[in-house]
């Protein structure tokens, strides 16, 4: 009996160890990660990006439903290391394999918040490789890397500590790969809940893809409409020899630009089932629910700078389309894939043999 009273004793000393650690942190949910460079603790932005946040509280918990069979039951990120350091720039760490290839066993989706962003140093924020690719691995912010904005899920800072995170910024690292020469461990995180709700990491799941399936049908609804309403033009569209067929939405009275002028274009491309490929113009991202918000903030849906030129890096049809008109005309071009991205496509944004549908309009001479 008194073995157990022991050990009931010792069990909630460890329970309450890291409540009774910092006493002066405000009501929220916090990460204490002890390493062999010393401790230092994040803040978890548990309300704005619930999922990320479940998903590593789970983790460090060892409670996480989807993990894979030989992580179950077990704290994922104790003695793993910082494996990437890159001075001036961010600690990654939470890859099981330490070389930057690992995973938990699965991915979730990114949780991109406008008002969250790598604000400076300090930051903590998911790696990944890709949209909808978080697993286990993340990063600290050693800087401002506002080029990672909306393409990292911010999930939370450092709030003691900072110089911890720093010192293992400095350490001399081997070249190719920025892995520490002497290795960074990460000795154990612990989870401290000062009073909040903790987010469930299936529950979240099952919200997210909720209003991703929403998103999708209101969507395909504008894009339907959008297909209505090109059809109908293109049924009243002239044919050019070439292959492409245009319809005249307004006429201007401006002037033909001189060959090599720089204009602004105003544009608007689809796919040929109405969803929208890319837009110059705000008002037609927003109505496709696909606004980028960086690309907002910093005042970038504005007319397309171009040389009113045969060089210019413009689809051929697009370019053919452009040679026809006359500042303040607006027309919409019928673009057959040949004349477009071709075989090949681009990426993973256009598909090979697309045919592309443009509005454009002329807006005027470059100032």
């Amino acid at each position: 009996m008194k073995h157990l009273v022991l050990y009931a004793s010792v069990l909630l000393l460890t329970l309450t160890s890291c409540k009774t650690k910092y006493p002066d942190l405000e009501p929220g949910l916090y990460a204490e990660f002890e390493t062999n460079k010393g401790t230092f603790v994040a803040k978890f932005y548990h309300e704005a990006t619930p999922l990320t946040v479940a998903n590593f509280v789970a983790l460090s918990k060892g409670t996480h439903p989807r993990v894979d069979s030989m992580y179950q039951g077990k704290p994922y990120f104790n003695g793993l290391t910082f494996h990437r350091v890159i001075k001036d720039f961010m600690i990654q760490g939470g890859d099981p394999k330490g070389d930057g290839t690992g995973n938990p066993g699965y991915a979730f989706p990114d949780e991109i918040v406008d008002s969250l962003s790598h604000r400076g140093k300090g930051i903590l924020s998911m790696a990944n490789s890709g949209p909808a690719t978080n697993g286990s691995q993340f990063f600290i912010t050693l800087k401002e890397t506002p080029w990672l904005n909306g393409k990292h899920t911010v999930f939370g800072e450092i709030v003691l500590g900072q110089d911890v995170v720093d010192s293992i910024g400095s350490v001399t690292t081997s070249k190719p790969g920025d892995k520490p020469v002497d290795p960074v461990y990460i000795n154990s995180v612990s989870i401290i809940n000062k009073g909040v709700e903790e987010p469930s990491f299936e529950v979240e799941l099952e919200r997210i893809e909720q209003v991703k399936a929403e998103k999708q049908a209101r969507i395909a609804m504008v894009a339907a409409q959008k297909k209505a309403e090109l059809d109908a033009l293109a049924t009243e569209a002239q044919a050019y020899p070439s292959g492409i067929e245009i319809y005249w939405n307004h006429k201007g009275k401006g002037m033909k630009p001189a060959e090599g002028t720089k204009v602004l274009l105003d544009y608007a491309g689809y796919f040929s089932d109405g969803n929208l490929l890319d837009t110059s113009i705000q008002a037609v991202a927003e109505q496709f629910e696909s606004l980028n918000a960086q690309r907002a903030a910093n005042n970038q849906y504005v007319p397309l700078p171009s040389a009113y030129s045969k060089d210019a890096g413009l689809i051929p049809g697009f370019k053919e389309a452009m040679f026809e008109m006359s500042y303040g005309d607006k027309l919409t071009v019928f673009i057959p894939s040949h004349l477009a991205w071709g075989a090949q496509g681009a990426g993973n944004v256009i598909p090979p043999n697309s045919d592309v549908i443009f509005e454009i309009e002329l807006v005027g001479p470059v100032e």
